[in-house]
């Protein structure tokens, strides 16, 4: 495992996941939010050349199943896809409360943005976005779990958070518990 994706829907903990396991196996961690978010939420216009250059290194961690832009490189250069497949009950408290304390605490996150209450009805605001793509989401990761074409990546699906920090303390050396070929 040395290019790793952390997939899921928003709000499920991949970042969180992401940032420890590459802590755990000693793999740069990539925001992949923070390289598409630009101050003001502006899109960064390198998005791309800057994600092809990390994702033609021989070791990475990204916190994403891919921005649609990107998606079909970062799978195609990644060994291992992690994905935190988790009820639509759990993703909607980790949103929520994430959201909650980065609104109340007008908390900057990448690039000095922060969600402000007045974006909270838009469709954009993470707890919009993940609860309309959560289907949506899924699907396109099982599509990719069963399609040929990413039959060479090791594969964990990670139905539980009591699972996925059980999967982590289990990482050591060369024993990765859980990895379907």
């Amino acid at each position: 495992m040395q290019r790793i994706l952390v997939g899921g829907v928003t709000g499920a903990g991949k970042t969180t996941f992401a940032r420890d396991l590459a802590g755990r196996l000693d793999l740069p961690f990539h925001e992949m939010d923070a390289l598409f978010h630009g101050p003001g939420w502006m899109p960064i216009p390198t998005f791309v050349s800057d994600v092809e250059h990390i994702a033609a290194r021989d070791q990475w961690v990204f916190d994403t199943y891919g921005y649609e832009s990107v998606r079909d490189l970062v799978w195609s250069r990644a060994d291992t896809v992690v994905w935190l497949d988790y009820s639509r009950s759990v993703v909607l408290a980790r949103v929520l409360r994430r959201s909650v304390a980065r609104t109340w605490g007008n908390e900057l996150i990448f690039n000095g943005n922060v969600e402000r209450l007045a974006e909270w009805r838009k469709p954009y605001h993470p707890v919009q976005w993940s609860m309309r793509r959560y289907d949506k989401a899924k699907l396109e990761m099982e599509e990719r779990f069963a399609d040929p074409a990413y039959a060479n990546l090791a594969k964990v699906r990670i139905r539980r958070p009591v699972a996925a920090q059980w999967w982590l303390d289990r990482l050591s050396g060369d024993e990765r518990p859980g990895v379907q070929g």
